[in-house]
């Protein structure tokens, strides 16, 4: 219980280091790293290297797309491109339900995308929708992250649902794990949406450390924009530095099936390349450049990619600090601690459930909630009645509720979002990890309905 009890110290200690004291994320997640080592007796001589080892590990994932992704929502910005989406949008779905147009993008977008690279690659739009909308950017935000969130967790091919069933020996069933892992999504997207939607009318102001775009300060005169910007891009310019990255990443997921629907040819070797994140917003940033206009475009560009590497820096150094945290406390006997309590206590589906919301809680990482929880449970589905098909696909659907249950300071996704949209500390941890609470709980629910009906 102590084990506990250190952990819930220390997530105290971030949010009051950073509300109450003003301390920078950044210092107070490595303050925290530091202290969870000592607090939970790591070798003293073990500390600082994992501290290191796991700020340089998040960095290797999802730096250079944090970067890149950045600097396109820059040139989205600053080209007026950023307004030609929101217009565009509003167009074919309207303004009567601005979350629920997020969270679908966000909900179809994380099927085949990391939910990290699906936020950075969708934050200039979900800037500029907020802004033309009119309506708070942590909404919007909540909104956004809970889409991707939904299907990142439940449906393959991301890699932790894939890994998950093929631990519970679905391989041959992946079609119905898709399936269900829709349905169980399509639950906890509503449910985070309808929980964004508390903050639609929020002043952002007293929520946000600053506007997070141009668009979204006080008093934007959208005329006055469009007149700045002169003739704005078309709605295929502006949309394929977004969606172009997707298409490819989406391809390269499909190319990666067991089945190799695209042979193992050159056409793979191709895919296979471009469908990794950072290869695919390469492409996005040379098609960002064709929304250069006027004289001195080399300079244009040079100037966009200084201010997006100003703006990327902090939100590469908080991230990476959330993953010195997590690395500290994987490397902890917190998550055997909690595995071992937990698995016995044969409640059938829940005990997956809470197995992985206790990993996931204690770590930070979902794919690693899923597989660890996953090889832990397998041996005992005979034990909990949960031997059959349909009883591998909805213990698989259980310990992804549980992987989603909650994200907050050792979470990556939790940085990404609370960066992008500048949100303080304190309104991340009310509106996000709050929201993914109550993705997880109604996860759970729609898993245990469904197990009255089908097992």
């Amino acid at each position: 219980m102590g084990l506990v009890l250190i952990l819930v110290a220390l997530i105290a200690f971030i949010v009051l280091s950073t509300t109450r004291l003003k301390l920078h994320p950044f210092l107070a997640l490595l303050a925290a790293a530091l202290i969870a080592g000592f607090a939970y007796q790591l070798p003293s001589g073990e500390i600082i290297k994992t501290m290191t080892a796991g700020f340089g590990g998040i960095l290797g994932y999802i730096g250079i797309v944090i970067v890149l992704g950045t600097i396109i929502g820059v040139i989205l910005e600053r080209s007026g491109a950023a307004i030609t989406m929101a217009e565009t949008v509003i167009r074919l779905l309207g303004q009567r339900f601005p979350t629920l147009t997020l969270s679908i993008i966000g909900y179809l977008v994380s099927i085949p995308v990391f939910c990290d690279s699906g936020y950075v690659i969708l934050n200039s739009l979900k800037n500029a929708l907020a802004a033309r909308m009119k309506v708070s950017v942590v909404a919007m935000s909540v909104a956004l992250a809970t889409g991707l969130y939904a299907t990142h967790t439940f449906v393959p091919p991301t890699p932790g649902p894939i890994a998950a069933a093929g631990n519970l020996g679905l391989e041959t069933s992946l079609g119905l794990v898709i399936l269900v892992g829709l349905l169980v999504a399509a639950v906890t997207a509503v449910a985070g949406m309808l929980w964004a939607n508390r903050f639609l009318k929020q002043n952002d102001q007293a929520l946000l450390e600053e506007a997070p775009s141009e668009l979204l300060a006080d008093n934007v005169d959208f005329d006055a924009l469009r007149a700045r910007y002169g003739k704005l891009p078309s709605a295929w310019q502006a949309f394929s530095p977004i969606f172009v990255p997707i298409a490819l990443i989406c391809l390269g997921s499909v190319a990666a099936f067991p089945s190799k629907p695209f042979g193992e040819g050159a056409l793979f070797d191709v895919l296979s390349f471009l469908g990794q994140p950072v290869a695919a917003l390469l492409v996005g940033l040379v098609l960002a450049c064709a929304l250069l206009r006027g004289e001195g475009k080399r300079q244009q560009f040079h100037d966009h990619v200084a201010h997006g590497l100003k703006e990327a820096a902090p939100i590469l150094l908080i991230t990476g600090a959330g993953g010195a945290f997590g690395a500290v406390l994987k490397a902890t006997a917190l998550t055997g601690y909690l595995g071992d309590t937990l698995s016995a206590l044969g409640i059938g589906l829940f005990m997956p459930f809470l197995v992985a919301a206790a990993l996931k809680s204690a770590q930070g990482s979902s794919t690693v909630a899923l597989v660890t929880t996953s090889a832990m449970v397998a041996p005992l589905l005979a034990n909990l009645g949960l031997d059959s098909e349909m009883g591998r696909v909805l213990t698989v659907m259980a310990i992804g509720a549980g992987a989603m249950t909650v994200s907050h300071a050792n979470d990556s996704f939790f940085w990404v979002v609370t960066q992008f949209s500048r949100m303080k500390v304190a309104t991340a941890y009310r509106a996000q990890t709050m929201a993914t609470l109550i993705q997880g709980m109604s996860g759970m629910l729609a898993v245990w309905l469904l197990s009255l009906v089908l097992l």
